[in-house]
């Protein structure tokens, strides 16, 4: 092939690794919460009514933790269908075992994060040591924890304590504490994924396990950590929910499985693993709450719901699945660099030259 042809050859110029995917995710979901307020407002003002947001947002906050703690283990190839169980045995622990006393708060939340820690461990070494499927594995983890709740509560709903509803429930500077909460945690899976050396090599690993292998990094390690951090984070917001719900049931973790994928493709992380977008998932998690309540506000009953949220989750996967087509220089013409080219005398004399 004659390099030196008079018409010109378009050489895409690589962009920085992650930065469309980073653009086109923070935008759309900030684009769809804006446009979803403005329906809002046009329909049913009375979802965006300030009494209204008080109520929504400390749940949006519950979800938007939960959401980051399914990004983490997005984030390395897999999935946490341990959620469920996470978020309810924190609930009943911090409902049950201090039986309406504050003094004995403080110790079941211990109790709570002892369990999720366990928990977490036992995931990572299922997933990234023993390398058991993702989902089989936790969707065991699952049952096992399921198996504590039931041997705590017996199934049954107890009253939370005031101290911890005051904490959970209350707020400050008129801001739910529950948002609080949210925003801190944010603020730290933010710093540790995008300005620490461990978050860009806990980034590599999920792009790339098998390079991040072969240069020496502990995968299997990164792996693991990513299931105990979420379990925290799930012990977290089952705490949370435990306070702001008066008497929360056995099973408050139920409908939060299908909610944390979706948040997670929402904003904008891809299911195969690698970077990870924590602002996107925070902001999809109250376009993802706002849209339940314009639904209930429109009438749509409240078992429709889960159809909403598989929709969100559909049309998420089917817009970051969407790949623009490459810009080419007029007048260029394509490379194809598998193509035979024909046996002349010209190509063998090139094939030679360094």
């Amino acid at each position: 092939m004659n390099l030196t042809a008079d018409k010109p050859i378009a050489i895409p110029v690589p962009l920085r690794p992650g930065a469309l995917p980073l653009a086109r995710g923070f935008v759309t979901i900030v684009v769809s919460t804006l446009a979803l307020l403005v329906v809002c407002a046009l329909v049913t003002p009375s979802a965006i009514a300030p009494g209204a947001l008080a109520g929504s947002l400390p749940f949006a906050a519950v979800l938007a933790i939960v959401g980051l703690a399914q990004m983490l283990v997005v984030q390395q190839g897999g999935f946490d269908l341990s959620v469920a169980g996470g978020v309810s045995l924190a609930v009943v622990i911090a409902t049950h075992v201090p039986a309406g006393e504050n003094a004995a708060l403080p110790g079941a939340i211990l109790m709570a994060l002892g369990c999720a820690l366990a928990a977490g461990v036992l995931n990572g070494i299922l997933v990234g040591v023993l390398r058991l499927n993702a989902i089989v594995a936790t969707i065991g983890m699952n049952a096992l924890i399921y198996g504590g709740v039931f041997a705590v509560s017996g199934g049954v709903p107890r009253t939370t304590t005031s101290l911890l509803a005051a904490i959970a429930g209350g707020e400050t500077f008129g801001i739910a504490n529950a948002v609080w909460f949210a925003l801190a945690i944010l603020i730290v899976v933010c710093f540790v994924l995008k300005k620490t050396v461990i978050g860009r090599r806990f980034e590599a690993i999920g792009a790339n396990p098998r390079a991040a292998r072969a240069v020496g990094l502990r995968v299997r390690l990164h792996q693991t950590m990513a299931y105990v951090c979420a379990q925290i984070l799930y012990c977290i917001a089952g705490l949370l929910i435990a306070g702001i719900t008066r008497e929360p049931t056995a099973f408050q973790g139920d409908p939060l499985l299908l909610p944390s994928v979706a948040v997670v493709v929402l904003g904008g992380t891809s299911l195969l693993g690698g970077r990870g977008f924590p602002i996107s998932t925070a902001i999809a998690a109250f376009f993802l709450n706002q849209l339940s309540q314009f639904a209930l506000a429109i009438g749509v009953p409240y078992s429709a719901q889960t159809i909403i949220q598989a929709f969100a989750l559909g049309l998420g996967i089917a817009v970051y699945s969407l790949r623009r087509p490459r810009r080419v220089t007029k007048g260029a013409e394509p490379i194809k660099p598998f193509e035979k080219q024909p046996d002349t005398e010209e190509n063998k004399n090139e094939a030679i030259v360094p």
